[in-house]
């Protein structure tokens, strides 16, 4: 659908709403990982093992995967700028309730709010997007958005962590606070739904809020999506698969065990393990462009070539690691970050899935779907880690051990077993459900999957 052509050379007020936006959701990527550096400290201040601190993590992310299709239907009733806004006063009660925590069950509600206040930030930022620029301009700009908040795990990596120790728990998570009041008033002042020239336009659109496509919706039916329908196809569940088993290990690694394993296991400094850690996200980067440009170039080999791929590289690499005879060389573990960085870009590959076999009016219910994936396989992968830390009797940081975080960073393996197992079968569905390989639809220039 055509735009007026007051959007097509976007103005200073243009990139101001979409700048606010995409700095709402690097504050948002910092509250969501602010325990990725800090995890010993928490299993200190809330005297919580390895299975109750996971549940920090898995409670937060349940949360956000929940909220995906309820923040849909409220930006599709409401725009984006009142969602953004009580997206960022969520996060902040949440971080103003974490500095003051000192018991679990506090903790949890902390985690809790900000999950919440986390699932509407990027969907409406991608809202921003689909309003005030001309369609042709959108993947280009997701693409970047996406880019740019991965800034925030730096934030939430090394400057929080050298916060929190300089000063106290209250006063690292209470500057986290004001952070997101800062931008919730931010966001309200500067964010409209839509630009003037369109203020009285009454088509409204939609937007996927994991890859960014835009549809015209013209009903309340268009946002009435049949499950069962998208279920059933096996493109569907091949994307769902596929993001279950390519992104949850970089997921458990940066959102908890990460800085432990390091510190406590590998006997890194915090430093150490804060560049390590970094690094990962410094990779993530760079291997977006290019998993993305390769997918465009061999689009029916997408699941063998490089979802497939990515998963074995990342279960070699922990495998080799864990079998290190000694404590692993940073040079090692940096080699481990950058497989696990690839789950990312790979697991975008599986929104292509749905987004190539499914028609627009079941389209949000297939993201929804595949976007589930990752976040299952994340839940039970961090909770599964916590479970067999405590059961080696070394669930505190007085106990955390080498050995003990080897054995328990083996659990991943079942899930990337039962994955890979999955993508072969449904894609072998996929490809007998259209007839073969040749047969599959083009998506915007870019094939299906074989």
């Amino acid at each position: 659908m055509s735009r007026s052509t007051g959007l097509d050379a976007p103005g200073w007020r243009t990139w101001t709403v979409w700048t606010i936006g995409v700095l709402a959701y690097v504050v948002a990527i910092v509250n969501r990982t602010s325990l990725s550096s800090v995890g010993v400290d928490a299993a200190v201040r809330f005297d919580a093992d390895a299975s109750t601190l996971s549940m920090f993590a898995v409670i937060q992310l349940a949360v956000y995967g929940g909220m995906q299709i309820p923040v849909g239907i409220l930006l599709d009733r409401f725009g984006a700028r009142p969602i953004i806004t009580i997206g960022m006063v969520l996060m902040a009660i949440g971080q103003g309730v974490m500095a003051f925590a000192d018991v679990v069950s506090i903790g949890i509600v902390a985690r809790v709010l900000i999950g919440a206040g986390d699932a509407a930030v990027f969907p409406s930022v991608l809202r921003v997007i689909a309003t005030w620029f001309p369609q042709q301009r959108a993947p280009l700009l997701v693409q970047l958005t996406g880019i740019i908040g991965q800034f925030g795990q730096i934030i939430a990596v090394v400057p929080l962590a050298a916060l929190l120790h300089a000063t106290s728990w209250t006063v690292a998570f209470g500057s986290l606070a004001g952070l997101a009041v800062l931008f919730a008033i931010l966001t309200f002042a500067v964010i409209r739904n839509r630009p003037p020239e369109r203020a009285s336009d009454p088509v409204d659109v939609s937007v996927n809020t994991d890859t960014g496509a835009v549809r015209v919706v013209r009903s309340s039916a268009d946002l009435r999506e049949g499950f069962r329908e998208s279920w059933g196809h096996p493109a569907t569940r091949l994307g769902f698969w596929s993001h279950f088993t390519t992104p949850f290990a970089g997921t458990a690694f940066m959102l908890l065990w990460g800085f432990p394993f390091l510190t406590a296991g590998e006997g890194l400094t915090p430093a150490q393990a804060s560049f390590v850690m970094t690094s990962f996200v410094v990779f993530g980067i760079v291997l977006g462009p290019v998993i993305g440009a390769l997918s465009s170039r061999h689009p029916t080999r997408r699941s063998r070539w490089l979802v497939l791929p990515t998963v074995a590289f990342q279960a070699v690499m922990w495998i080799i690691v864990i079998l290190w005879p000694t404590a692993a060389p940073v040079w090692l573990l940096l080699i481990l970050m950058f497989a696990l960085a690839t789950g990312g870009p790979a697991s975008m590959i599986a929104f292509d899935h749905a987004r190539t076999f499914n028609p627009s009016h079941r389209l949000s219910t297939a993201t929804g779907i595949v976007n589930g994936g990752g976040f299952i396989a994340a839940l039970i992968a961090i909770l599964f880690i916590g479970i067999a830390l405590d059961l080696q009797g070394a669930g505190t940081p007085a106990t955390y051990s080498l050995d003990a975080f080897r054995m328990a960073f083996l659990t991943q393996i079942p899930l990337w077993l039962v994955g890979s197992v999955a993508i072969i079968v449904e894609r072998a569905r996929t490809v007998r459900h259209i007839g073969g390989v040749g047969n599959f639809p083009h998506d915007r220039g870019r094939g299906g999957d074989g």
